[in-house]
Parts: structure tokens; sequence; C-alpha cells
């Protein structure tokens, strides 16, 4: 594995412990330059693994706490009167989405009005209020935690914001020993080292953009978004399957480079496919007809996840 790779994972584990496949698909996800989503109950670690990643990162670190009162200007920021100035002339007032790293902590608990707010800026890394735009710091990653569904209070993210995200995974229970581990430490947050700063990452980002996509890896994704349309006319109980976007297509060969970067390799094999591919389209190939109340038990992310992976799997590489 990549070297710096390797770091990175290792001083995540410090808090994030008997996680190692999970902890790979998130550095995937932000080294692809994507977005996270991490659906789980709540107490498993979602939070903790987002505020060590950004301070091993080095990147400026930003939270919001989504809630069901939560307003757009809370998010994004507003025009006030600056009183330190004589004039009082309006001044823009940034919100907290203006930092590097930013955990949308329970995403799904904010009104869909609210959680529109951030499709501007996990689109295009930029906010445009009152007929001006603001870029974001860059790099920048929005990392969202949400509720499953069947907990009270929740607003379902509607399709157009789940495709922002270029990967859905859950991190679940850790394993005995792990919880063991856990139960044995006095301080429940490790005290980590900042490991890199930001042109650390950024030159990351610049090498993973570099790594090789041949013919036969653009056939072969192309084989296997052709045959998630075909399989839209289908349908399992209350759900129907949906065809993949282009936006999904890059995003999938986005990540596969991510993950080759990280074997150490300058090229992408059908195998880097395959392992980022049920994270990257489990949120984007089911649907549930009707209303988005309650959650069907086939609406997990592990359903999700094992429908990509046949679906993944009935398509021949060559």
């Amino acid at each position: 594995m990549n070297s710096w790779a390797r770091k990175v994972l290792d001083e995540a584990e410090r808090v994030v412990l008997g996680k190692s496949n999970e902890l790979e698909v998130v550095l995937c996800c932000l080294l692809a330059g994507g977005h996270l989503l991490i659906e789980d109950v709540p107490g498993v670690g979602k939070t903790s693994l987002v505020r060590a990643l950004g301070q091993i990162l080095g990147l400026k670190w930003g939270r919001i706490q989504f809630t069901s009162d939560l307003l757009p200007s809370d998010i994004l920021g507003y025009w006030a009167p600056d009183f330190e100035k004589p004039s009082a002339e309006f001044k823009f007032h940034k919100g907290p989405i203006f930092a590097q790293f930013v955990l949308g902590d329970e995403l799904n608990r904010a009104s869909p009005k609210t959680q529109s707010a951030c499709l501007q800026a996990m689109e295009e890394a930029k906010v445009t209020l009152e007929g001006e735009t603001f870029p974001l710091p860059a790099p920048f990653f929005f990392v969202a935690t949400q509720n499953p569904r069947e907990v009270a209070g929740t607003h379902a993210l509607p399709l157009s914001q789940l495709d922002r995200f270029m990967t859905r995974m859950k991190l679940g229970y850790p394993t005995v020993q792990a919880e063991e581990k856990l139960m044995r430490q006095i301080d429940g947050q490790a005290d980590l080292p900042q490991l890199n700063s930001v042109p650390g990452i950024v030159d990351q980002l610049a090498a993973v953009q570099k790594i090789h996509v041949s013919q036969s890896i653009a056939e072969y994704m192309v084989r296997l978004l052709n045959k998630s349309r075909e399989r839209s006319k289908q349908r399992k109980s209350e759900l129907r399957y949906l065809g993949l976007s282009p936006r999904a297509g890059l995003d999938w060969i986005a990540s596969a480079k991510a993950r080759a970067y990280m074997q150490d390799r300058d090229f992408v094999t059908p195998d880097d496919l395959q392992f980022v591919g049920p994270m990257v389209v489990n949120h984007r190939i089911l649907q549930q007809d009707g209303a988005y109340d309650t959650a069907a038990p086939e609406e997990t992310v592990d359903f999700c996840v094992s429908e990509a992976k046949k679906f993944i799997q009935s398509v021949k590489v060559i």
C-alpha cells in the first residue's frame, strides 16, 4: 500500500478500532475528491472518525449539528451590519460550511429546505447568497452522518442530494476484541498527532488525477452503467431499481483511481472498480415507492450493498 495512505490509516485505526476495510473506503472517497455519507445507529464512532481524519490530514475542520429548527443561514452564513465600522455597512458573516473538512452531523434530522442548502457547496465548492458567490476553501470535503430512517424525527434525503455523495457506507458495531480494548481505555479519544499539512493532501489529490484508465476499463465501466439501466424495470417488494447516471460512473471511476493510487499502482484494474463499487452505487440503485415516512427492512445499507455486489458480479469483465 502507498506509504502516505498507510500512515493515515494507521493513525485513524487508533481511534476507530477494528475497521480497517471501512477506513480504506473512507480514504478512497476523500482522495477521489468526493463527499461521504455515513449511515448507522448513534454511538458507533461516526463523529469520532471524521474528527480524527480532520486532525490527521491537517485540514481546517468545521462541524454542523443538524436539527429540526436549523435554518439555511445557520449553515451558509448571512448578511448583517458591521457595527465595527461607523457606517455600519452590511457584511457577509460566513457560516460553518466555510471550512476544508466539514462534518454534517445527523443530516437527516433537518428539514428538506435546510438539507438543500448544502447542494451547491457539494457540487461546485462555492456558496451564492444575495447574488454574490463566495468560493469555499480548497480542498473541500463534506462528510455527513445520518441516523437510520426508522429512527424518529428524521427526513429522508432526496435522490438529488443522495447523488451528490460519492460514497455511502456504515461502520457497524466493533468486533469483540476491539470493543474490549475500547472498554479498557481511560480516555475515549486518542490523542492524534497532526500527520499532514494542507499541501500534503493537495499533492495526493493531484497524484490521483494522473492514474491511468485504459480503454478496456472504460468499456467495462460503460457495461456496468448500461446493465444498471436494464435492471431499472425490475422491482423487489416495494422497491424499484434505478439506472446509474453518468455522474455515478464518473464517481465510480474517480474512486477506483484513488484505490489504485492507495495500492501504489498508476493504473486502474477491474478489482479496483469491484472493491469500491458497492459503496459508490448502493445509495443510487434502489428507491422505495410511495411514502418515505418509514423505512422497510430492505432499505438498510447492508441490503443495498448486497444488491450492488450482485449487480456488479452479473457483468463480465471481458
